[in-house]
């Protein structure tokens, strides 16, 4: 006998186990697993009684609050699509996604309201508007609705093939993009990753990653599944994160390099008696040794890095610690849990192979290539665009654009984006190694390393630093810092001290931004 695989069965399991452990905290709410899947069955009775047929998209644009998590089981369980929107966009971008997903219904939190209305001749195909929170003409009540409602939803049969999410990528340099998760998809995710990271029982979760990157990266059914806990967190703020670890005995939460880069560098006084043996889970960028390094030996914590794509459900590696790691020194240790790893158990086959000849590359650790994979947690495609979908899978394979080495023992390693990697002289330059190598700098707090064009060198790499509050460097300490480090032809030409740096709604460094500065490098 045969069952379909779907992230909903962790919902059955928990409900049936664990029905009176405590699953989520919201501020000052409290639910039990009992609590929270009754809200999640009346809201989907709600939802039907709108007239939310199987198939449908019902779009969400709300933080990582507790009726942001519901969506997640009450939209799937009556075969309806769930659309989780970027809340950082704008409100054009909005409107586009829930055009092109075709939602018919739209659920959002009171601060994007205005947003939603201000846009709405645009989007004639959405049949209700549902405030989350607040209250608005033109707007069902979310709570009104789903406390009139009986926990009696109507519970379709589940093909595990079927459309689970669509996911719409950040769009930095084009229209986004939706990916398109199955309820298989997703399953797999969620087992991989419990076989890897091992969540359990009495684990508390702190939502720092938004709900809506990539379904949390599966943390909406892997915290449910575990039997753990969910700590809602509405707003990053350093401050407020370290709060609730202490208050909620937080044991493990996900966070983008750039969110960690913010604890790390937290004031003393905000992160003055932190517990010790907090799990970190990382990825969307590859994070900076010294980033890793900073975070285990100051706070204790245990950082562990892995690496995926919107369009792989998320994960497609994980940087498992081999018994041969434990007896190197921290800076040669974070510099390993810097990797991206190797594949998990569930994901599938992923290989670095010669863009050219499409010959997988030798294990050297040098040679690059770029990241192909095929598995189970694949992408069923781009939703109505099939030149996306063709581009991006060829051949069986889904190419990821990323450019890799593999080491020996069989452990990848991202060395930058295809399309920035620096040739300088006929050399190829990693920027992310060079950033790695800056990041070690006591005053540098980020940087990001792009090539810019060079009179004799063709281009040349150009680092654009953030110093840490309070901290000065010049460019020549800079660049003899590196030069101590790298390979000559690897430092910076040329150094700009900026505030911040340009960012995605994700928090991924937009490059091809700072590229367009060359007018402002080439006056100094």
């Amino acid at each position: 006998m045969e069952t379909a695989l779907t992230p909903l069965e962790f919902m059955r399991r928990t409900r049936r186990l664990h029905p009176q452990r405590e699953a989520v905290v919201d501020g000052q709410l409290r639910l039990t697993y009992e609590q929270f899947f009754d809200r999640c069955d009346r809201w989907s009775t709600a939802l039907q009684r709108l007239g939310v047929r199987e198939g449908d998209r019902v779009a969400y644009i709300a933080p990582n609050v507790h009726q942001q998590l519901e969506s997640f089981y009450a939209v799937p369980q009556i075969r309806a699509v769930l659309v989780p929107i970027n809340f950082r966009l704008t409100a054009d971008d909005f409107a586009y996604i829930i055009e092109h997903s075709g939602a018919t219904v739209v659920c959002a939190c009171e601060e994007y309201l205005d947003a939603v209305d201000g846009v709405r001749e645009q989007i004639a195909g959405v049949k209700h508007f549902v405030a989350l929170t607040g209250k608005r003409d033109g707007w069902l009540d979310y709570e009104t609705m789903l406390m009139a409602q009986a926990a009696d939803v109507r519970r379709p049969e589940i093909d595990e093939r079927d459309l689970l999410t669509i996911n719409y990528t950040s769009g930095t340099t084009a229209r986004p993009k939706g990916v398109m998760i199955t309820h298989r998809n997703a399953y797999m995710n969620v087992v991989g990753t419990l076989i890897h990271l091992r969540l359990g029982i009495g684990d508390r979760y702190l939502w720092t990653l938004p709900m809506f990157h990539a379904n949390g990266w599966t943390f909406v059914w892997v915290v449910t599944a575990a039997g753990a806990t969910h700590v809602c967190l509405p707003k990053f703020d350093p401050a407020r994160v370290f709060q609730l670890i202490r208050d909620e005995r937080v044991s493990w939460l996900c966070a983008a390099p750039t969110v960690l880069i913010g604890l790390a560098n937290a004031p003393a006084e905000v992160r003055r008696d932190t517990p010790r043996g907090v799990h970190v889970v990382t990825a969307g960028a590859p994070p900076a040794a010294a980033t890793i390094e900073r975070l285990e030996g100051d706070l204790g914590w245990d950082v562990t890095q892995v690496y995926g794509l919107t369009e792989t459900s998320p994960f497609i590696t994980v940087c498992d610690p081999l018994p041969e790691h434990e007896g190197l020194n921290p800076e040669e240790r974070a510099a390993i849990k810097a990797r991206q790893g190797v594949e998990l158990i569930t994901s599938g086959e992923l290989r670095v192979v010669d863009s050219e000849s499409g010959e997988e590359v030798p294990h050297d650790g040098s040679t690059i290539g770029e990241i192909v994979v095929r598995g189970n947690v694949v992408l069923q495609g781009y939703y109505n665009d099939p030149e996306a979908t063709a581009k991006a899978i060829k051949d069986g394979w889904f190419h990821t654009g990323d450019a890799a080495v593999v080491h020996p023992d069989g452990y990848a390693e991202i060395r930058d984006r295809i399309k920035d990697v620096i040739i300088s002289g006929g050399e190829n330059i990693s920027s992310i190694e060079v950033e790695g190598c800056l990041l070690h700098h006591p005053a540098v707090q980020e940087v990001a390393v792009v090539g810019l064009p060079h009179e004799r060198w063709g281009e040349a790499p150009c680092a654009f630093v953030v110093l840490k509050s309070g901290q000065t460097a010049t460019e020549d300490e800079l660049r003899e810092f590196a030069r101590a480090r790298l390979a000559h032809f690897k430092v910076p030409q040329w150094f700009k001290f900026v505030d911040e740096l340009p960012k995605t709604a994700t928090g991924k460094i937009q490059k091809f931004v700072l590229r367009g500065r060359v007018p402002a490098i080439a006056r100094q």
